[in-house]
């Protein structure tokens, strides 16, 4: 299969950069799969899993906000969060959705605010143990 080169940086610096075959990422709008020879795009991203496939293997991960773009061949993926998952810890992750969850019951006693925060919480959670499956 062609490669391209694949960029993935995070707010603590570059994250990849070398070829890569197939990107699937979730978005704002649903999933997206690049591929060699990709027109040029740009979107927005959403939380979900991604898969990556370098050297023919696939590596999922996972994929929280941000943006991908493809120019000239080349993509970039910008993201608030990457982790491949394999090197997330489900203990983890798994604490944090069940204290979002314990939260969330309580609703009644929290401001909107904290809902919110509680929420995103447990949506990034969930995405994390997702990527790990």
């Amino acid at each position: 299969m062609t490669s391209f080169r694949l960029k993935i940086v995070t707010p603590d610096g570059l994250f990849f950069d070398g070829q890569a075959e197939k990107v699937r990422v979730r978005t704002i709008d649903g999933d997206v799969c690049i591929l060699a020879r990709h027109l040029d795009y740009a979107t927005a991203l959403g939380m979900g899993k991604a898969s990556i496939t370098i050297d023919g293997k696939v590596r999922h991960a996972a994929c929280i906000g941000g943006m991908l773009s493809v120019t000239g061949g080349e993509v970039n993926l910008v993201a608030t969060t990457f982790e491949w998952a394999d090197e997330i810890d489900t203990q983890r992750a798994q604490r944090s959705k069940e204290e979002a969850e314990m939260k969330l019951s309580k609703q009644n006693r929290l401001d909107k605010q904290q809902i919110m925060l509680a929420q995103a919480r447990l949506k990034r959670a969930l995405v994390r143990l997702n990527a790990t499956e």
